[in-house]
């Protein structure tokens, strides 16, 4: 599960590389304004399912993001399967007791929202984390199948997010309910959240360098810290493009096939701009038509792309079984 960004005019570019970083970063900022204030910020279970439309969109899903998990529930009065399917999802999110938020679309009356998450049918069930859209599943699923999704979900945004879901009312809440409630008071912080927040916050700057440096100082303590090798490739990549004029570069990657550093730096630029398949095959092209210390770079640079996309997302997959192929 690989998140992609999401944009309200569905464009899709790498403003995922800082939203791990900043959703972190506003978690933790969330949890100590609420310890300050003197409470857990818990709320009543009946908050943890809610209706949202196209005008609360930004606040109630996006917004909200930052602190918890948002699961999508795109459904319809007609639908029969949803019938089935919308009152298992509440009720796993009940039972989760916080760890995420179900948010529930009705398609007929929210048609934007729809076509902007290319919903071919319904039910069809997403989550955003920190602003970026994940595609879980469509239609009915066993419910064994939506827990290990869901799971999945959670993993993906403690991990790589640093969301740790919201507190819930003990008067409503079971199990994780009550574990959640006293989450706030329990995080600790990790010994490189400060170096962390740095990276974030010279990457809010434009100061590429400055976050590729933060994240090599954590790593050069922590070198499996996957926060920071993520944050790392994605700064290493956005210094390389800064510079960069995209149509100059287009134009010196046409007119020059067998220039590797010119097919190098246009897929650098597609990936910037979100068209992954057609950076790695780029570069699956470059590698195959290459030999030398010319194919050895552009393999190298398409590993240092899947760095960046992250190696649980399926065009990485596909693009590593494509470079075996050529390779091999």
């Amino acid at each position: 599960m690989q998140p992609r960004n999401m944009s309200m005019s569905g464009v899709v570019d790498l403003a995922a590389v800082k939203a791990a970083g900043e959703a972190k970063v506003k978690a933790e900022q969330a949890r100590a304004e609420a310890a300050r204030q003197g409470g857990g910020g818990a709320v009543p279970p009946s908050s943890l399912v809610i209706d949202v439309d196209e005008a609360g969109f930004e606040r109630d899903v996006l917004q909200r993001s930052a602190e918890v998990p948002v699961v999508i529930d795109f459904w319809a009065e007609w639908c029969e399967p949803c019938k089935q399917l919308s009152p298992l999802l509440e009720r796993l999110t009940q039972e989760y007791g916080g760890r995420f938020v179900l948010a529930k679309i009705d398609v007929d009356a929210n048609q934007m929202l729809m076509q902007q998450f290319g919903v071919q049918g319904i039910p069809a069930v997403f989550a955003v984390v920190a602003g970026q859209a994940l595609p879980l599943f469509q239609g009915a699923a066993p419910e064994a199948q939506i827990r290990a999704t869901l799971d999945q979900l959670i993993q993906v945004a403690e991990e790589r997010f640093g969301l740790t879901g919201i507190a819930v009312d003990a008067e409503g809440a079971e199990g994780a309910g009550a574990e959640a409630d006293a989450a706030p008071a329990a995080v600790p912080v990790g010994p490189y959240d400060a170096l962390l927040e740095a990276a974030v916050q010279a990457l809010d700057a434009g100061d590429f360098g400055g976050a590729v440096q933060a994240y090599k100082n954590v790593l050069s303590d922590d070198p499996g810290n996957t926060e920071a090798k993520l944050g790392l490739a994605q700064a290493e990549l956005l210094a390389r493009v800064q510079d960069m004029d995209p149509a100059k570069v287009r134009q010196d990657a046409a007119e020059n096939q067998s220039d590797v550093r010119a097919q190098i730096a246009a897929a650098d630029l597609e990936l910037v701009g979100g068209h992954v398949e057609d950076a790695f095959g780029r570069l699956v092209d470059t590698v195959r038509r290459t030999a030398g210390e010319d194919r050895d770079a552009a393999r190298v640079r398409l590993l240092e792309l899947f760095e960046v996309v992250g190696p649980d997302d399926p065009r990485v997959t596909a693009a590593r079984s494509a470079l075996a192929r050529v390779l091999f």
